[in-house]
């Protein structure tokens, strides 16, 4: 898609324009938590109509992008060395890498570590390793929820199939055909978040949108979703760096 921009002040903000054909007569602003800008729009909307339409609420846009920015400040890329912190299931652990001169173990967690070994010190065989590690929790727990989770849903035959895929800015999908698809960041976010995002994507499976069916359905199911969405929005930046 392309860019397009507002100005407000001295601020000069990017934003794309994605044609939403369930949007009629009004636009909707999203915000990022990484500061990019998305304006779903009808699909008979013409970017001139649009660009009014975002520029009105340029102070709105602005202040938003500013606080996403504000947040992302703090989160430096890891160095994958012995100290740092990684996180799981929510709970934070002490990276510990070990060398070795023999065959490295597999990843494992022992009490408050997450002890790594490898043969070199370099950082990306490390970051390679942890990153493998996540995958593999990532699989067998999400595979474990979604079936526990289907069996449980009266709208759902069939336990759905699932992959994992790394996206810049969703937790998960579903495709019209069922398919669902989760981050495997999320395996970092605490359970009950988890629990939303699953919960999310297997009520696509009955309604595709997120119009008011869609979220009396997750509510009545997950009455804590909200809370749980929230916790989920503030720790985005904290669980997406590596």
């Amino acid at each position: 898609m392309p860019l397009h921009q507002i100005t407000y002040g001295d601020y000069i903000i990017p934003y794309q324009i994605n044609p939403d054909p369930k949007r009629s007569a009004r636009i909707a602003i999203h915000v990022d938590p990484d500061g990019s800008v998305t304006v779903d729009a009808p699909p008979e909307f013409d970017p001139a109509t649009v660009h009014i339409a975002v520029q009105k609420r340029a102070r709105w846009v602005v202040g938003h992008v500013g606080e996403a920015l504000t947040r992302f400040a703090h989160v430096r890329p890891r160095e994958y060395v012995s100290g740092e912190q990684v996180i799981y299931l929510g709970r934070r652990y002490v990276l510990k890498v070990i060398p070795t001169n023999e065959k490295p173990r597999p990843v494992r967690l022992k009490g408050n570590r997450l002890e790594v070994e490898t043969r070199s010190d370099d950082p990306d065989d490390i970051k390679g390793r942890v990153r493998a590690w996540y995958r593999v929790k990532a699989r067998d727990y999400f595979v474990k929820r979604i079936t526990s989770a289907a069996g449980q849903l009266p709208w759902i035959d069939d336990v759905p199939q699932f992959r994992l895929m790394e996206m810049a800015k969703q937790w998960g999908s579903c495709s019209p055909d069922g398919y669902i698809v989760l981050n495997p960041h999320l395996i970092k976010a605490p359970r009950e978040c988890i629990e939303y995002v699953i919960l999310h994507e297997l009520a696509h499976l009955k309604h595709h949108d997120h119009g008011a069916e869609f979220w009396m359905l997750v509510d009545r199911h997950y009455p804590q979703w909200q809370k749980a969405k929230t916790e989920l929005d503030t720790l985005v930046e904290v669980l997406m760096v590596e």
